[in-house]
């Protein structure tokens, strides 16, 4: 077994055991990747303040992410066919945060289904729902999320249709994968894997099948996916969906402070600023460089959270600097999970607590509630100069 030290190496062994269709389906983003790309490279932009002869004792990375208490503010961010880079991923995922004691968000496109993570595992997970046209079935998902005793749900806003993701068209994604020539001679190299999914029944959206109007089998998924996201959603909706769900809400896709001020309104309890993980509007600015402005808009009124680019504590670290009070891995679990299965989640975890804790330190502060911009050296153009 290699020793692994930060969540590239996780990547690395990934790259190896997951079939290409899936591996390109996390590591990828639409269009020209330019926005995929700064996700992370815009983190480079911003250096963290060294400072010296501070007691460093007792740190603690502790804190709280819409009042739930959390070993570091750090939750799994919701990836749809999680189920498909290992087998029952979603359930692996959903036990390795739970044992660390951050949160977990499952996908509406997940392969396991609600009922299966929820008795799989102790502890409440949340649910990301995404805004679609069919009120009874959304209805129902939020009902079911309720029934599993689901903690939060997540809507995301910012996938009214689809953007367009080269490498997923040309290598034919879909659950379980098509039999084609390239896909099964690929899939042979990729032993541990298939191994996994010859033992599991979950091979399909475990959320949609049997459930959605129409979809009693995988070959009528792909008609009602095409026709299911809501291209008109305005804020009215939204609105709509806010009083389908009685519990903690949670808005996902925000990357403009115009927006955000009417998340609020609509009555979240907080929102996270993502782009898709870059896998949407291509062109757009990274979530980093587009939280100061919605800090300053919002930042005073509701939790703001952060996704979209993070690889590691010092990531981590620096969002949190700017305000965020809570962040999200996605990429970077997904990494461990189709390297290691559960085991990899987990080491992806410590891996960022580690980066997290250990810089928190050199920086001169003890505890989470304790950063602040002033443990920063940020450009002074870094959210740009836009005529």
């Amino acid at each position: 077994m290699p020793v692994i030290t930060n969540i590239n190496d996780l990547k690395k062994i990934y790259e190896r055991r997951v079939p290409r269709m899936f591996y390109d389906y996390a590591e990828s983003g639409s269009w020209t990747e330019q926005t995929f790309r700064e996700n992370t490279t815009d983190f480079e932009q911003i250096y963290l303040r060294q400072r010296v002869a501070f007691d460093m004792t007792g740190r603690s990375t502790q804190s709280q992410m819409i009042g739930q208490d959390v070993s570091m503010p750090v939750a799994l961010a919701p990836v749809g066919l999680t189920g498909m880079q290992h087998a029952d991923g979603e359930i692996k995922a959903a036990r390795a945060a739970e044992a660390f004691g951050v949160p977990y968000t499952l996908s509406t496109m997940s392969i396991c289904s609600i009922e299966d993570v929820a008795e799989h595992t102790n502890t409440p997970f949340w649910m990301q729902v995404y805004t679609l046209k069919d009120d009874d079935f959304m209805q129902r998902l939020f009902d079911r999320a309720k029934d599993a005793k689901c903690s939060a749900a997540v809507i995301t806003v910012d996938l009214q249709l689809l953007g367009q993701r080269h490498k997923d068209l040309k290598n034919g994604l879909s659950a379980p994968p098509k039999l084609t020539v390239k896909s099964v001679s690929n899939m042979m190299t990729k032993v541990q894997w298939g191994l996994g999914m010859l033992g599991t029944k979950r091979r399909f959206f475990g959320n949609i099948v049997g459930h959605a109007k129409g979809v009693e089998d995988p070959s009528s998924l792909s008609t009602w996916t095409a026709e299911a996201f809501d291209q008109s959603l305005d804020w009215a909706r939204i609105k709509k969906f806010r009083d389908m769900w009685d519990g903690p809400l949670i808005i996902k896709g925000i990357l403009d402070a115009d927006d955000a001020r009417d998340a609020l309104n609509v009555g979240a309890d907080a929102i996270i600023v993502s782009n898709h993980g870059g896998r949407q509007l291509d062109g757009a600015l990274s979530a980093i460089r587009a939280l100061p402005s919605i800090m300053d808009a919002v930042g005073d009124k509701i939790e703001v959270h952060l996704d979209s680019g993070i690889r590691s504590g010092q990531d981590v670290l620096k969002a949190l600097s700017l305000g965020a009070k809570g962040t999200y891995i996605g990429r970077a679990y997904v990494y461990g999970l189709g390297a290691m299965g559960q085991a990899g989640v987990t080491k992806a975890l410590e891996v960022i607590h580690k980066e997290l804790d250990t810089s928190m330190g050199l920086c001169g502060v003890r505890n989470i509630a304790d950063l602040s911009r002033d443990n920063l050296l940020v450009p002074a153009d870094f959210e740009g100069r836009w005529a």
